[in-house]
């Protein structure tokens, strides 16, 4: 494996795909341009904003908040095992949904395809099972 280079700095953009977190630069841009990635608390909005090991990057990425400790640069983008070593991360673990079946409940009910509008007498029984439901 090819250690990472010692470099100073390098722009946040080139970094995020290095690292493999975006698939592309262009991405990489408009996510910074966004102002949806924080260094160190600030939010940042120049994807020429050059970052150094050391730095810690927090951003949203698939539904879920990723802190980041900057570890390394590379000057290429390398295979997902070698880019592992440039970060450290330290993301709060995702929240899981309950077991208990009250999401289920939140969501609407969902009904055939063409099975057209509930009758009065159905929507008074869908309401009393939402309603036993609840009392659990």
């Amino acid at each position: 494996m090819i250690e990472p280079q010692k470099a100073e700095t390098q722009r946040i953009d080139k970094w995020l795909f290095h690292a493999r977190f975006i698939k592309s630069r262009a991405r990489a841009t408009k996510l910074v341009n966004a102002k949806k990635l924080r260094i160190n608390g600030d939010k940042i909005s120049k994807a020429s904003y050059n970052i150094k090991p050391g730095d810690i990057l927090t951003f949203h990425l698939q539904d879920q908040v990723k802190m980041i400790e900057i570890l390394g640069i590379n000057a290429t983008r390398r295979p997902f095992v070698e880019a592992q070593m440039l970060y450290d991360d330290q993301s709060p673990e995702p929240i899981t949904k309950s077991d208990d079946g009250f999401d289920a409940m939140l969501k609407p009910i969902m009904r055939e395809r063409g099975a057209g509008r509930p009758t009065k007498k159905q929507r008074r029984q869908t309401d009393q099972f939402i309603m036993d439901a609840m009392d659990f």
